[in-house]
């Protein structure tokens, strides 16, 4: 029995040692543009650009298969920088593609929810408290704005509020120009 155990634990050390070493061997990295372009998009993960989230976008934008201009929650900004990245010229929103929208959050009228659930099942950033058959509601600093919540809803009860323009909201429009010192 201690043979039998010795035995097994050998061939699990030996089979662990291989497994490690293909493991760094074969190691396949991924595309740091990527990664850079997936840094600069908004991370809403709606779909209003045509791809399914954020990081197929960005992964279509390095292999040269979508345009730089197709995402309404980045706006602009995102634009430019996407073009710095890149190194291409600035292109603004394209014809028949969703336009930027002023930044808002989603509301649900309490008094007409009836905790169907299928707003809870559409939100892509789990934005949405509830259960079933329970009232839901809308965890602000989570919600992206993107009204993928709207849809699925069958009694209408969420609405899109704006969002009130804050000191702590408020940031320069791209690009920022900044003065050159010299002496």
């Amino acid at each position: 029995m201690l043979t039998a155990i010795l035995i097994m634990s050998g061939i699990a050390l030996v089979l662990g040692a291989v497994l490690g070493y293909s493991a760094l061997k074969f190691k396949v990295e991924g595309n740091p543009l990527v990664d850079q372009i997936d840094a600069i998009l908004p991370q809403t993960q709606c779909g209003q650009c045509g791809f399914p989230g954020c990081r197929p976008y960005a992964t279509a934008i390095a292999e040269g298969a979508a345009d730089i201009n197709r995402c309404p929650p980045g706006g602009e900004e995102g634009i430019h920088k996407l073009a710095d990245l890149l190194k291409v010229e600035f292109k603004p929103f394209g014809e028949g593609m969703a336009q930027p929208k002023t930044k808002s959050v989603a509301f649900i009228d309490e008094n007409t929810c009836i905790g169907c659930t299928l707003c809870l099942q559409a939100c892509p950033v789990d934005a949405i408290a509830g259960a079933a058959k329970q009232m839901h509601t809308i965890i602000a600093s989570e919600c992206t704005g993107c009204e993928l919540c709207l849809p699925p809803c069958p009694v209408d009860c969420i609405s899109m509020e704006p969002l009130p323009q804050t000191v702590q909201s408020w940031k320069w429009h791209y690009p920022i120009y900044t003065m050159a010192v010299t002496k």
